[in-house]
């Protein structure tokens, strides 16, 4: 029986993070040959690459700075030749920084931007640019988050990127929809993985207060978030486009 991706290529920038790595793997268990990239070397990949090939799908790894428009268009190109045009756009790298306004530098400032907001444009702009010289339909899904719209004192430049990911979303959303090609946003609130996760390990007090903070009384795991990327790049998806899926178990209804 035929895979509900196969014959498509999922390109996912940061995917060898915890929540990249989840999308990656379930875009693999459904067909779609995976090209991931991130700042880590290969050695230290190796892993993840392997997880992903053992759902008999290739799986291309490099070392990207999403930061530089030029070597994430040589990425595109590349995946392109090996794997495939890309249908299956993820823009997911992102990077934090835990400083208050007048604590952050103009230096910490501007690299959370270049990589949280003007590295998703420069994939999602790249990657889309082939589809429309190939005139194939596809989808994008930005990863997001639901601090696009909730103030985090603690992460003003992390807010500041997502929100404006959220009206990149919605401008490529109106601009390609002629084109077939749909555009959202997966919005997670407190997810089980990543930096909160491995904070959360070390200090188990600070989860359980999260978790309590949710009005669901759980807290998102990576393979959830995957599977809602997996939801918006469905198929049977022909009609959402330029929506941002907010997937925070009601946390923006009650956190100021």
């Amino acid at each position: 029986m035929k895979k509900l991706f196969e014959n498509q290529t999922a390109i996912i920038s940061g995917g060898a993070g915890d929540i990249g790595r989840a999308i990656a793997l379930e875009f693999a268990r459904h067909g779609a040959a995976i090209a991931i990239a991130g700042r880590r070397s290969e050695a230290e990949v190796r892993e993840t690459v392997r997880a992903i090939e053992s759902h008999q799908v290739p799986c291309v790894y490099r070392q990207v700075d999403v930061a530089d428009a030029a070597a994430v268009g040589a990425w595109v190109r590349e995946i392109e030749s090996t794997l495939g045009v890309p249908t299956l756009i993820i823009p997911n790298a992102a990077i934090v920084t835990l400083k208050r306004l007048y604590e952050i530098t103009p230096e910490e400032w501007s690299r959370e931007l270049r990589v949280n907001l003007d590295g998703a444009f420069y994939l999602a702009q790249a990657a889309t640019a082939r589809l429309l010289h190939h005139r194939k339909p596809g989808k994008v899904v930005f990863v997001g988050s639901w601090a696009a719209e909730t103030v985090h004192l603690h992460i003003p430049a992390y807010c500041v990127a997502k929100a404006g990911m959220r009206a990149l979303c919605r401008c490529m959303a109106l601009e390609l929809a002629p084109h077939g090609i749909l555009v959202n946003e997966i919005a997670p609130g407190y997810v089980d993985g990543g930096l909160s996760g491995r904070a959360w390990a070390e200090q188990p007090a600070m989860r359980a207060a999260a978790e309590k903070r949710v009005p669901v009384q759980m807290l998102i795991t990576n393979e959830e978030v995957a599977a809602q990327v997996l939801h918006l790049c469905h198929p049977g998806n022909r009609h959402i486009t330029g929506s941002a899926l907010v997937m925070d178990g009601g946390l923006s209804l009650v956190a100021p």
